[in-house]
């Protein structure tokens, strides 16, 4: 395995900071002051700019107006989203836009795929099922009439579905089996009740009551859920670790111009002991993401199923980013809990990616599990 990015890959960074340079983690009130949700819609300024960079279509093919890249190049893209909090669904669009581009009737990836490129199709995915413990495909049931499909069931915390044009959902079939419904957001049968997190953007409640859907805008190909699940997990681990990279820089740019007995805090001992224990925190973090993503994007064999990456990874990214905020509180002190300071939100947004697709105690199981049926010896 290389790690080494490629000219394009350094190339997607690149515009990616030149975007997010302009974009400040305080432009919407705290979710620590607000009640309710901290605006009703994502920051569409800053979409039409990712569009505008060919962001958007980073990883869908030139078939469609894309830049074919692969999950590394979307990892490296989030992880500079993060650093800023930008409030976009840009990890949701763009696995949904892969999964589909995969697995999708040709018919429904040329009509969706180039829109989603311009910008105009914003895509998001139901993957909390009811509870946020439950496997997702269970929560909602799929059963054929004709060559229609119709869905029943209820997903919860459904990220940026009061903005997104569509709404990738999983579903068991009478079969057994997993299919993926394309569900635009407007349409009979389907209701949206507004829910927060801890970051204080709008969740969706999605009711399903007999959805129907024509067999275009439903998935029913082999390992689709599972493609756009771990798509989703990795780009979260992306989100984490760039989200802990930046408030760990603010915490050493902190603690370096703070002074205790005429001395920088950061000369001390202790908070040298604790920054140095969240940089090693983060560089485990860093190669647990990109073996996951590089599994991904290679379909490279090893003992163990890309799904054992993926887990390691999630549970590294869970764990770690915790780790980190809670020590940049602690070094901050009282500016630390300031709502005028963006530490906070950095804390908010952080415990969402935490629990987000599953705490790490969910993972480590799926990883016991992996194990099991794996043995390496």
């Amino acid at each position: 395995m290389d790690f080494t990015f490629t000219e394009e890959q350094r190339a997607a960074v690149e515009a990616a900071k030149a975007v997010f340079s302009g974009v400040t983690p305080d432009a919407v009130p705290s979710p620590a002051l607000t009640p309710g949700a901290v605006s009703e819609d994502l920051d569409r300024p800053l979409w039409s700019r990712l569009a505008g960079a060919d962001l958007l279509g980073l990883v869908v093919s030139p078939e469609h107006g894309g830049g074919g890249l692969d999950p590394v190049a979307l990892c490296l893209v989030l992880r500079e989203s993060a650093r800023v909090l930008a409030r976009v669904p840009l990890l949701e669009t763009s696995a949904v836009a892969m999964t589909v581009e995969r697995y999708a009737p040709r018919g429904t990836a040329a009509a969706l795929l180039p829109r989603v490129s311009r910008g105009e199709l914003v895509l998001t995915a139901a993957s909390q099922g009811r509870t946020g413990h439950d496997p997702a495909e269970l929560a909602v049931t799929a059963r054929r009439d004709g060559t229609d499909w119709i869905l029943d069931g209820l997903q919860t915390a459904v990220p940026w579905a009061h903005g997104a044009d569509l709404v990738a959902v999983p579903a068991h079939t009478t079969e057994g089996g997993t299919v993926l419904a394309l569900l635009p957001r407007t349409h009979d049968g389907v209701d949206l009740t507004a829910q927060y997190s801890t970051h204080g953007e709008l969740l969706a409640e999605l009711r399903l009551d007999s959805v129907r859907l024509g067999s275009a805008d439903v998935i029913d190909a082999e390992g689709a859920w599972e493609r756009l699940r771990d798509l989703l997990t990795t780009g979260t681990c992306a989100l984490a670790l760039g989200l802990g990279e930046a408030v760990l820089t603010m915490t050493s740019q902190y603690t370096g111009k703070r002074e205790q007995f005429g001395h920088p805090v950061a000369t001390f001992q202790a908070v040298a002991v604790q920054t140095a224990d969240r940089y090693i925190d983060l560089r485990a973090m860093e190669a647990t993401l990109w073996q996951a993503a590089w599994r991904l994007a290679t379909g490279a064999e090893a003992a163990l199923p890309a799904a054992g990456d993926i887990a390691v990874a999630k549970i590294w990214a869970s764990e770690g980013v915790r780790r980190v905020v809670q020590t940049a509180q602690h070094l901050h002190g009282g500016f630390g809990a300031d709502t005028d300071h963006p530490l906070h939100r950095y804390h908010a947004w952080a415990k969402h990616l935490e629990l987000s697709l599953g705490p790490a105690a969910a993972h480590e199981d799926a990883l016991g599990d992996l194990l099991a049926a794996h043995p390496l010896g």
